[in-house]
């Protein structure tokens, strides 16, 4: 079952790119980084430590509807300090039972205590879809009688 790949696997895939800023920048300049990345959120480091993740629902719900001044707020008023993470050896069914769970779009995934990655919403959703394909795939060739044994 594909709910059983690891985040490992998944990581190897679509690559371990993660886009942070610290928490002494502004609000403005974190969401000009996800609008530049096309991400929604991002992790917020001291150096190499994770402290928080700051999200687009962050800066609608505690900048936006509280009339903040984004150009001037820093990302540690607004972001979100108890990260749920994930490690290497997760599985997808696990992360995406977590993330209904807590109702949450991204995972930072950690390595004995380093960021090693960060998975989405999206991310498992495209992984899931092309082994659905690929598995429709196999069956039409194996009903056509093309399926190799």
């Amino acid at each position: 079952m594909e709910t059983e790949v690891t985040v490992e696997t998944l990581l190897n895939t679509k690559g371990r790119t993660v886009w942070s800023v610290a928490p002494d920048a502004t609000v403005f300049a974190a969401v000009q980084e996800m609008a530049a990345r096309n991400v929604g959120s991002l992790l917020v480091m001291e150096g190499s430590r994770l402290v928080g993740i700051v999200s687009e629902r962050d800066y609608a719900r505690k900048i936006v509807l509280h009339g903040k001044n984004s150009r001037t707020t820093p990302v540690s008023e607004i972001l979100t300090p108890a990260v749920h993470h994930v490690t290497p050896h997760s599985t997808l069914g696990e992360c995406m039972a977590l993330m209904t769970d807590k109702r949450i779009r991204h995972l930072p995934v950690l390595d004995q205590g380093a960021v090693v990655g960060v998975i989405s919403i999206g991310d498992l959703v495209n992984w899931i879809m092309r082994a659905q394909a690929a598995t429709i795939d196999q069956l039409q060739s194996y009903i056509a009688g093309g399926y190799a044994a």
